[in-house]
């Protein structure tokens, strides 16, 4: 019986493993992205940049394609959140491997944009890099001088998958 147990349990992962494998070789699967919203983890995806180079960064980031779409630069800043993307400081999983992403506006506010002007964020020398995790605290570190903020003029649409309080 405890061998049957074992058996039908390593048949499950392997089938798992390989449905999972066949769904993100084929593309019908996004992979997920963590980041940070109002200091709570959050899931989201990125599937279209305004420019080749970001695209080509977030494309090797996650394997997935991300498309061009030189237009979204052209959105109206009525239709853009922030997402604050770090170029320096506290090591993490984010494209330049420093901290994760944090935006603002969550689903369910009348701010939310899946629309996301890049904000990089770089530690100022001599300033002591520390983990953040929501925009006002990115604001506040900006306001002490303890970082800059380019704006490059690149829009990346990133839906939120999962975010405090709610998921799709």
């Amino acid at each position: 019986m405890k061998r049957n147990i074992i058996v039908l349990a390593l048949a499950s992962v392997i089938v798992g493993t390989f449905v999972i494998a066949v769904r993100f070789l084929t593309g019908s699967v996004v992979p997920p992205v963590d980041g940070y919203l109002e200091g709570q983890p959050i899931r989201f995806i990125h599937t279209e940049a305004s420019d080749p180079k970001v695209a080509a960064l977030l494309t090797r980031m996650k394997g997935s394609p991300v498309i061009v779409v030189p237009a979204l630069a052209q959105a109206p800043k009525e239709m853009l959140a922030n997402v604050y993307v770090f170029t320096n400081g506290v090591g993490g999983d984010g494209p330049f491997e420093y901290q994760n992403d944090v935006f603002d506006h969550p689903p369910g506010t009348s701010a939310y944009r899946p629309l996301r002007a890049l904000n990089l964020v770089k530690w100022n020398d001599g300033r002591a890099p520390r983990l953040l995790k929501t925009a006002t605290e990115v604001r506040d570190a900006l306001a002490k001088g303890d970082l800059s903020i380019e704006q490059p003029g690149v829009v990346i649409n990133m839906p939120l998958l999962s975010w405090p309080e709610g998921h799709r």
